[in-house]
């Protein structure tokens, strides 16, 4: 597994184009466009104020540029790079941005998730819908693009709604089985695993030193930073396993409960999930048996994770400077060199599955994995430095 340098951003904005090509980040108010293969400036743009979020068209013509705090959304032509388009949401206000899978519209939520504002680049058109709930992933869109799924909160309610994306009309169907049209199943994530079939892994962390089925760290490479005073390894937990949990504070607003996280392997063979009141933990489901197949405890809170997009590999981030990889096959950790620590805020893949972008608060790394790199057997370590 090898790293690049590491280049100065804002914070979490960095996004690879969906056809592989490019490289998307952001240094305060200017938006700068790399070639993937040799992270050579291609485009560089400027933008009315400091940008919070970036997100590429599905056909990577376009990218568009939300500055939140300014309510608005500035778009650009990787093509026509003289052209650019300017949504103002004025009084409304501006709290999430992104696009419809045609490239040509862009849904804004506005202030207190009072509406969603869909705009046409094509036609100039606008379109309201109403009552999104106030949640992190709380639109979805099937693959071919033609319907749209939002959570909504109303009459103290919870509904999916489901609308056409040609008129951004309502479709009155609910989320079953397309057969049955029943519900298929639910998930439950107890607090203890008591099932021997179900594989738990728990982060340890102990002194450097090598042990059997661990990778000893390679020699580091000149300018590659200490080599860090402790090492980080999975152990397969004996069952019963009770995981760490957060007490949730009901008497606040938005209390931490529920699923907060979760994300489909792009063979549909797996769901990894999130437990928000069991944060450090991440589950693996099974989808085909519709069981519990894995369950990673870390050491800290789970910040982020997200699947490599050619194969079932998850990988996993907490805020410290360790990658962590999930297969079928098992676990490894990878520490982040550099100078310093590195800390893994957030983190994106690259279409090919070959690397991926690693976020910090100010930097971010690419992180190249080899094909030999693979995780082999139920407990492995590879070092950060090569």
């Amino acid at each position: 597994m090898n790293f690049s340098e590491v280049f100065k951003l804002s914070s979490l904005l960095c996004k690879f184009s969906p056809d592989g090509k490019y490289l998307a980040s952001c240094v305060q108010y200017r938006l700068v466009v790399r070639d993937v293969n040799t992270l050579q400036i291609l485009q560089l743009y400027t933008c009315l104020d400091q940008i919070q979020h970036i997100e590429w068209s599905a056909d990577s013509l376009f990218i568009l540029c939300a500055m939140y705090k300014r309510g608005l959304v500035q778009v650009w032509s990787l093509e026509q790079p003289e052209w650019h388009c300017k949504i103002d949401e004025g009084s409304a206000g501006l709290v999430a941005s992104c696009w419809s899978p045609d490239g040509r519209h862009i849904l804004n939520t506005t202030e207190f998730h009072l509406r969603i504002t869909v705009w046409s680049l094509c036609t100039k058109s606008v379109s309201y819908i109403k009552y999104p709930k106030a949640c992190l992933q709380g639109i979805t869109f099937t693959r071919d693009g033609r319907y749209m799924a939002l959570a909504e909160r109303r009459d103290c309610k919870d509904y999916v709604s489901i609308f056409v994306c040609s008129d951004w009309q309502l479709l009155r169907v609910r989320i079953l089985n397309h057969v049955t049209w029943k519900m298929i199943t639910e998930f439950g994530h107890p607090a203890a695993i008591n099932d021997p079939k179900i594989v738990v892994y728990k982060e340890a962390e102990k002194s450097p030193q090598l042990g059997l089925g661990c990778l000893s760290f390679p020699p580091p490479r000149a300018g590659a930073g200490p080599l860090p005073s402790s090492e980080s390894k999975y152990e397969i937990a004996s069952v019963p396993v009770s995981l760490q949990t957060l007490k949730p504070v009901t008497d606040r607003a938005n209390p931490k409960i529920g699923i907060g996280m979760l994300a489909f392997s792009p063979d549909s063979y797996f769901l990894a999930t999130r437990n928000d009141n069991i944060p450090n933990a991440v589950w693996v489901w099974d989808i085909q048996k519709l069981r519990l197949f894995a369950v990673l405890e870390q050491l800290s809170p789970v910040r982020a994770f997200q699947w490599d997009p050619q194969q079932p590999r998850l990988a996993i981030c907490t805020g410290g400077s360790r990658l962590y990889l999930w297969s079928p096959a098992g676990c490894m950790s990878v520490q982040v060199p550099g100078e310093g620590d590195f800390a893994v805020l957030s983190l994106c893949w690259h279409l090919s599955g070959d690397s991926m972008a690693l976020l910090s608060k100010d930097h971010f790394c690419l992180c190249f994995l080899e094909t030999e790199a693979v995780v082999g057997t139920a407990c492995r370590q590879l070092g950060g430095h090569t």
